[in-house]
């Protein structure tokens, strides 16, 4: 059991996306924006997750882009340099548990209720209890 857990929340950046190690275990990947702060001082943190096994080849089609997660494993502040000399990094975290907890906003348009219009009979329907005959 590990002490280095993170628990957080977002929305997928952009598709997952499916490759295999030279020894064939399946790694799904996908990235997080996780909002942190309010106001001015409300800033986005995108964390690239990694899903070890066959559980991420059963996700795969439900994380797309926009999907909102929530998401548990173990983090990593991973650095390095860029081609021009300047300092990056980048937050990582092996995938323990991953649970969609909401809808896309751009899953499409939603069907509004239909309007009864009182001026045309509803259909009606009866079980054989109802008829008084």
């Amino acid at each position: 059991m590990s002490l280095n857990v993170w628990c957080f929340t977002g929305r997928l950046g952009r598709d997952a996306e499916t490759r295999y190690l030279p020894a064939g275990t399946q790694v799904l990947e996908f990235s997080v924006a996780v909002d942190v702060g309010y106001g001015d001082k409300k800033n986005t943190i995108w964390t690239k997750c990694t899903l070890f096994g066959e559980r991420g080849g059963r996700l795969a089609q439900y994380l797309t882009k926009g999907t909102q997660v929530a998401v548990s494993g173990e983090v990593n502040l991973r650095e390095w340099q860029d081609r021009d000399g300047g300092k990056r990094s980048t937050l990582e975290v092996r995938v323990d548990k991953v649970e969609m907890i909401g809808k896309r906003d751009d899953a499409g348009p939603r069907q509004e209720p239909q309007k009864r219009d009182p001026t045309k009979p509803q259909a009606q329907s009866f079980d054989d209890d109802d008829i008084p005959f």
